[in-house]
């Protein structure tokens, strides 16, 4: 059920964050019964203006990624 880093792929497209994740069966492995199948999955999150992908991680199964918004302009 769980990712590796190495499964994992974080990238941004226009104004768009997209996390993907792959994983593949391990096929020198034997399973009498397996609950979780590996699966693929695709996640987009539209970004606002100027929102930059600052960096990722992932750590103890759990992907954390750091934003960054810089400071609105104040009209005085």
């Amino acid at each position: 059920a769980g990712f590796a880093e190495s499964d994992l792929d974080v990238t941004t497209e226009e104004s768009q964050l997209i996390v993907r994740g792959r994983q593949t069966d391990d096929t020198e492995r034997e399973f009498l019964h397996r609950g979780i199948a590996a699966r693929q999955f695709q996640r987009c999150f539209v970004l606002a203006d100027g929102m930059r992908v600052i960096g990722a991680e992932l750590k103890n199964g759990l992907l954390s990624i750091d934003l960054d918004r810089p400071e609105a302009e104040r009209l005085v």
